[in-house]
């Protein structure tokens, strides 16, 4: 079981990628650290292939749902692999403002989700695992987990854990208290 920091001021420098900004949770993928090692480190074909599930070289568009958040979850697996197996990663998601629509929608909805705050781990799935229970909790969540079960997009961490990527088991520790 991995440990998942949560706090509102976190003082620290951080060298490593797999940081999440908001929103954190996107409504395919069923969070933000996944998301960012896997899109986020892409290139222009990767993200093509993550999102078509190796259909498109050339288009993100078109994919199924199922083989979409596969494909994540498996990039993010190759990612962490070279990293030296996750350990030489720290990922950060904060918690804020948090729309259902994803970061790259030019045109996103208004955040229904405000502040929550600020988690951090070494395992994307832990991470993202505790993001989405924390978001689901809040205030305002009705229109995300609508829009997360719609999209199948907690199979992203489901597929996660099979592969080895991670854990979807975190022990939340608040360093406010």
């Amino acid at each position: 079981m991995k440990t998942v920091f949560l706090g509102c001021a976190l003082l620290f420098s951080l060298t490593a990628c797999g940081t999440g900004d908001s929103p954190t949770v996107q409504e395919n993928s069923g969070g933000g650290a996944i998301k960012n090692i896997s899109i986020g480190l892409g290139s222009k074909e990767g993200k093509c292939l993550i999102h078509t599930g190796g259909k498109s070289h050339t288009s993100p568009w078109g994919g199924d749902q199922t083989a979409f958040t596969e494909s994540m979850a498996e990039a993010g697996k190759a990612v962490s692999d070279y990293l030296g197996n996750g350990d030489r990663i720290v990922y950060v998601s904060v918690l804020n403002n948090i729309s259902i629509d994803c970061d790259c929608d030019g045109n996103p909805a208004e955040p229904d989700i405000h502040d929550i705050g600020i988690l951090a781990s070494t395992d994307p799935v832990a991470i993202d695992q505790a993001a989405i229970d924390l978001c689901f909790a809040a205030e305002g969540s009705d229109s995300l987990k609508q829009r997360v079960e719609r999209q199948n997009g907690l199979h992203t961490l489901e597929h996660g854990e099979e592969i080895g990527l991670g854990s979807r088991t975190y022990k939340l520790v608040d360093i406010n208290e």
